[in-house]
């Protein structure tokens, strides 16, 4: 069994209005022994986030997750006003060996709303099965232009991914090593529309050339079931309680999907944390 959390945190900020980072990590590993945790909204020293008082979180889970390899996926980096820098973006952390890494900068169209950079980051998991591409993104809130753009940029590197599976580049030394890859991927993330979004469908749409299809891994394996909410549950500022947190599979792994878990009880951050187990 392979098990992946993904997991928008709110920088730790839980509905009581206490911002706590080991309380959540508690929480995530109670919902399972998972292989795999993909977050949403690490911050470093950002300024004007609630609760948050400048530390590093990026180090901080990892240091909480001793034994994981932590991937950082920075999408906001930009100067604090005295001489040193804001991050925010997502993590992914491994207990298996992890290959290469890719960040891909997600599509900025212009828009008059307020909006921010985001970023796409792909982690090659060398799972015991075989390698496995594990993605996780934070699209665009205010702005469908923005999204449409950004989940287009996915389907790009996924397409760019799966192609170079199927045309081996030629070796070299150093910078041109080339390390384990696959076809086989799981996207996950906040991706902030609902499920009936055209958007949102567009990520699972097919492919031209043969790359296999992003899968929404819930609709997989209770097609007949809507989706349960994952934000807004405890908290109506931003709306009624809706889904906007999903994972994704590609075709050949959606047979092995044998649970999707929205867990609705948590609540040390805004959203639910969803969880994914593959027969893998």
């Amino acid at each position: 069994m392979f098990r992946i959390l993904t997991w928008n945190i709110q920088w730790g900020l839980g509905i009581d209005g206490r911002r706590d980072l080991a309380r959540l990590i508690t929480d995530a590993r109670d919902i399972a022994d998972f292989d795999v945790l993909c977050l949403q909204e690490v911050a470093d020293n950002v300024a004007g986030l609630k609760g948050h008082e400048g530390e590093n979180q990026f180090a901080e889970i990892a240091s909480l997750l001793p034994g994981y390899h932590a991937v950082e996926g920075v999408a906001l980096d930009a100067p604090d006003g005295r001489g040193g820098r804001s991050r925010f973006g997502n993590m992914i952390l491994s207990r298996h060996p992890v290959a290469q890494v890719l960040r891909y900068t997600l599509p900025w169209e212009a828009a008059a709303t307020r909006n921010m950079p985001r970023l796409l980051i792909e982690a090659v998991v060398e799972a015991p099965s075989g390698p496995l591409r594990v993605m996780t993104t934070h699209l665009e809130y205010s702005s469908d232009t923005i999204r449409r753009a950004q989940v287009q940029g996915i389907r790009e590197a996924h397409r760019t991914a799966c192609d170079r599976t199927r045309v081996p580049r030629e070796p070299g030394p150093g910078t041109y090593a080339i390390f384990p890859t696959s076809a086989s991927a799981v996207l996950t993330g906040d991706f902030n529309m609902k499920p009936e979004d055209p958007t949102k469908k567009r990520i699972s749409e097919p492919f031209q050339n043969g790359t296999p299809r992003l899968v929404d891994a819930w609709e997989a394996f209770r097609p007949d079931e809507a989706h349960p909410a994952s934000f807004c549950i405890y908290e109506q500022s931003s709306g009624q309680p809706h889904c906007c947190d999903f994972l994704f599979v590609t075709e050949d792994l959606a047979p092995k999907v044998s649970r999707v878990f929205y867990d609705q009880g948590r609540q040390s951050s805004d959203h639910q944390p969803v969880l994914l187990e593959l027969e893998i």
